[in-house]
């Protein structure tokens, strides 16, 4: 059987940022069409390191190559190139309050295509009803719910029709429905399009349903302290903290960030 192809790959990476390093010499890879998640206790860089990802930061040392290309090291036409290849949908949803939600899904399109106007209201709104939206295309931000803003901000990130997105914490916030009908959303759009899938979370309904593949990161140690199938993990792990995490084991996880 032919060998997933790497759609990430991370080498000796060690990221920060104002002089703080929070992680060091992380090695991982990410394979096409895969649900990854980053994962990790409070204050142990997961944000930090998804915007190193999509080159909002610059790393201390190492490299992240995309699609076999150097994010750190492409000059600012090639870094441009990298990133219409992928999409990021925002903890907030990052959408602009003085703009309907078409206008916020039609500016990728507008930024990086020739396209006519029409053509790109017409793939906007093909991408807001994608995620239900489409009867709100002339509302405002402020006139919908938060898990309609998020499901807006992901129409945004599918606007270039990218191989690969990022979510940070996609379903914070959200109640316990909204937040499964988001994760069947992720699901059915990696199922249907293959599309691969990074995602910062810590919501276990979402690891243990949707996510294929996890690394923890651990505060203490500045690294990845474990990684596989999460639901091997939850009692497989040679880590307490990590099998208390995904258990959500909350006096003992108490204790063991106290003694750690």
């Amino acid at each position: 059987m032919a060998e997933a192809e790497n759609i990430i790959d991370v080498v000796d990476l060690t990221v920060g940022y104002d002089g703080i390093r929070l992680m060091e010499n992380l090695n991982f890879s990410v394979s096409r069409g895969e649900i990854f998640g980053i994962l990790g206790g409070s204050g142990s860089g997961k944000s930090t390191l998804l915007k190193h990802l999509i080159g909002l930061y610059r790393p201390f040392s190492g490299d992240i190559r995309i699609f076999g290309e150097s994010m750190v090291n492409a000059g600012e036409r090639a870094k441009r190139d990298l990133r219409r290849k992928f999409g990021v949908s925002y903890q907030n949803g990052a959408l602009f309050g003085s703009m309907t939600l078409l206008e916020n899904v039609a500016m990728p399109l507008e930024e990086h295509t020739d396209l006519s106007r029409e053509e790109i209201k017409e793939i906007a709104l093909e991408k807001l009803r994608s995620v239900g939206l489409e009867k709100f295309a002339d509302y405002l931000p402020a006139e919908i719910s938060g898990g309609m803003m998020k499901r807006a901000g992901l129409a945004r990130a599918l606007a270039l029709n990218p191989e690969l997105l990022f979510f940070d914490e996609p379903s914070a916030g959200l109640d316990p429905l909204m937040s499964a009908d988001l994760d069947r959303l992720i699901l059915s759009l990696r199922d249907s399009t293959g599309t691969t899938i990074v995602l910062v979370t810590h919501e276990l309904e979402s690891i243990f349903s949707i996510i294929d593949r996890v690394i923890i990161l651990d505060r203490e140690s500045r690294g990845i302290i474990d990684s596989g199938d999460p639901r091997l993990l939850r009692t497989g792990s040679e880590h307490k903290w990590v099998r208390d995490f995904l258990s959500r084991d909350g006096m003992t996880l108490a204790a063991s960030s106290v003694r750690r």
